[in-house]
């Protein structure tokens, strides 16, 4: 092998260790430091603040005759509400589809908080009309009424769901 090939394999062996450490380096700070909070969060912020005397839902109400999800009863609930945190006062209505909580800037309510993971829990309906929470694996744990969830567990009317330092119920 001449010399000069042996020189361009080195360096091109150096480039691509060096871009393995800047992948990993990468991935350590988004672990240990989260995801940024883009302007997005800041104009939903903003536009919270303007809302608070009238708290609106999230997604509209069904229309009369149609069918929203799963079997309701008259004491099932119909809306979401953060009440604890900082989204104090966010409400998604309930509409049977399931609703994912995180940082994760997908999530249905993007928590920005040190101890939640990206995708944190998820919150759905069973075939019986009831509202099953689910911790997806995260590290601090997803809290129903002060026990940690290990199973995706029925969540009673007016329960809380603590999520770092979001707590979340289900309300008629």
């Amino acid at each position: 092998m001449s010399e000069l090939t042996l020189t361009v394999m080195r360096l091109g062996f150096l480039a691509v260790l060096w871009l393995f450490v800047i992948v990993a380096v990468q991935v350590i700070r988004s672990d240990l430091f989260g995801t940024r909070v883009t302007q997005r969060g800041s104009r939903r912020e903003a536009g919270r603040q303007q809302q608070a005397p009238r708290q609106q839902a999230a997604t509209p109400p069904p229309q009369r005759g149609q069918q929203s999800g799963g079997r309701r009863g008259r004491g099932a609930p119909t809306k979401l509400v953060v009440t604890e945190g900082t989204l104090t006062g966010t409400t998604v209505a309930l509409q049977g589809q399931t609703i994912t909580l995180g940082r994760a800037h997908d999530s249905t309510i993007v928590l920005d908080d040190d101890y939640a993971s990206s995708r944190h829990a998820r919150i759905y309906p069973d075939r019986d009309g009831q509202w099953i929470v689910e911790d997806l694996g995260s590290t601090n744990g997803t809290y129903l009424d002060r026990s940690r969830l290990t199973t995706p567990t029925p969540i009673p009317l007016g329960a809380p769901i603590r999520i770092g330092k979001t707590v979340i119920e289900l309300r008629k």
